[in-house]
């Protein structure tokens, strides 16, 4: 059966996710209201079908994927509601954002009277490359195995056994230790750095701990335009382990971390925390390049 999916919006994982879909024969519409050129770059190189409004949007479509800022997750439930009233097809909304498993209820609690059904999603992996399986798009609640058979199209939808929000806390558990451990590494790098201790810290953690060095060789370059969208992600996380407490209050703490790296990287200078960063976790090929230079 081929099926047809909208997706909100198509940013590098949206496009991304669209394009698989399409690969295997899915039918993707997208909306570009308000996107700049290069989210209609991306659609198009995705076989996104490009419609005019929120009705032409939804109408038709059999699944409806929300993927955006988690920031802007409730509200664009909130924009899409009259639509999915309006619609003489009900899509099953799935909520792909990072958001905690209270915000995954409140946006089902948005679309109750659209007669929509509604799906809690965690999105957990890169954007998956062309022919790439990586990426797993986990589901929850009453129709989580009817989303799951999206599963068969170029992305995995594993079907979690749990209600709306289940999805939402594996995706703040797994996103709370990958980007909560990058942010204790970028605090103490920096903290190395201010106190004249880089070189020491880094030849330390090539001798004793070369795995997690290259872990984060990866990982702490590829966050620096990314931060900005980890914020809301990070307070996200804080609301799930629960404001107020020591666990709550460090992923605060986290956003706050993750918008100064995202200040810094939007106007760069000599000398700043990014370049102290990128100083630091050099990967080795790059580094024998700076020596011979």
């Amino acid at each position: 059966m081929a099926y047809a999916v909208a997706i909100v919006a198509p940013g590098e994982m949206g496009s991304a996710v669209a394009a698989r879909l399409s690969e295997h024969g899915v039918k993707v519409t997208t909306s570009l209201a308000g996107r700049s050129a290069a989210s209609a770059a991306r659609a198009q190189r995705a076989h996104m079908t490009p419609v005019a409004d929120d009705d032409a949007l939804v109408e038709g479509a059999d699944f409806f994927l929300s993927i955006c800022p988690p920031g802007e997750a409730i509200a664009l439930a909130e924009r899409l509601k009259p639509a999915l009233t309006r619609a003489r097809k009900k899509p099953i909304y799935v909520d792909c954002n990072a958001v905690s498993p209270e915000t995954a209820i409140a946006i089902g609690k948005v679309l109750e009277s659209t007669g929509c059904q509604y799906v809690d999603g965690g999105i957990i992996g890169p954007p998956p490359p062309p022919n790439g399986t990586g990426t797993r798009i986990y589901v929850s609640g009453p129709a989580a195995h009817e989303v799951a058979r999206l599963s068969e199209f170029g992305v995995a939808f594993p079907a979690l056994d749990g209600p709306i929000g289940a999805a939402s806390a594996l995706k703040m558990s797994y996103g709370g230790i990958t980007k909560g451990f990058t942010a204790i590494a970028v605090a103490m790098v920096l903290g190395a750095t201010r106190a004249g201790l880089a070189a020491a810290l880094h030849k330390e953690l090539t001798a004793s701990q070369p795995h997690l060095l290259a872990w984060l060789t990866r990982q702490v370059p590829r966050m620096y335009p990314k931060a900005y969208r980890w914020v809301a992600e990070m307070e996200e996380i804080g609301h799930f382990l629960q404001d107020g407490t020591p666990g709550g209050d460090m992923f605060a703490d986290i956003a706050r971390l993750y918008q100064d790296i995202a200040d810094v990287a939007q106007a760069r200078s000599d000398g700043d925390a990014v370049a102290q960063l990128s100083e630091f976790f050099v990967k080795p090929e790059d580094a024998q390049e700076r020596k011979r230079a």
